[in-house]
């Protein structure tokens, strides 16, 4: 295991992803799970019905709507939205329990749920993938062909309204090249774990090895 990867275990970042269905978010979070151990990705919840070659527990946690429906009002979501006529929405129990725990989570949500997130974590980083142009797009979707026409009409059209909140992100990654996508996505990463205020464990460690009391501070 690499250096890189044994630095992400010091606390737990809550890496939020989003962009249009088609931008080829799930295979980039995907590659970069394959290239940090300590990197894993939180199983949203969702009303809509499995596609062929998805699994239980893995892609989603798929459940009627009226399960759906009890775990709102038990509050049992982080964040949930209705995205493309299905709901969807992210444990908040697991959430909690990964990001305290000091795992690195990925949440590929839409931007309504993100806002939410951004609410309730200040700490979050906020990441919004893009195609390259909208016939590129238009492309995967049809491509894949793993939805209808009527299905895919709709992503495209909710595709606009999902790119107009891509500016408040803190990051974006134009998805025209997977490789280079990839090393600015593991970048991101990188730096995200490396602030000052993801370190305050491993900054009090050093102050008390090297017998610092006093720290500098030039805002005072």
């Amino acid at each position: 295991m690499s250096n890189e990867t044994q630095e992400l275990r010091d606390l737990g970042v809550a890496l939020v992803i989003s962009g249009p269905s088609g931008t080829g978010k799930s295979t980039l979070c995907r590659a970069a799970m394959n290239k940090f151990n300590n990197l894993a990705f939180c199983v949203s919840y969702t009303t809509r019905p499995p596609r062929q070659g998805e699994v239980e527990g893995r892609d989603y946690f798929f459940v009627d709507d009226e399960t759906f429906t009890r775990m709102i009002e038990r509050h049992a979501f982080a964040e949930w939205a209705v995205v493309h006529g299905q709901r969807y929405g992210t444990s908040l129990e697991v959430l909690r329990s990964r990001i305290d725990s000091g795992i690195n989570i990925v949440l590929d949500i839409d931007p309504q749920g993100a806002a939410q997130i951004k609410q309730r974590y200040a700490n979050a980083v906020f990441i919004f993938f893009l195609p390259p142009t909208p016939a590129v797009l238009e492309a995967r979707l049809r491509g894949r062909g793993t939805d209808p026409p009527d299905v895919i009409e709709r992503r495209l059209r909710n595709s606009l309204d999902e790119i107009r909140q891509c500016t408040w992100y803190d990051y974006i990654i134009v998805n025209d090249d997977f490789d280079r996508a990839l090393e600015k996505f593991t970048s991101i990463i990188l730096a995200e774990k490396c602030r000052r205020s993801r370190s305050s464990r491993l900054v009090t460690r050093m102050m008390a090895e090297y017998g610092i009391q006093d720290v500098h501070d030039p805002a005072r």
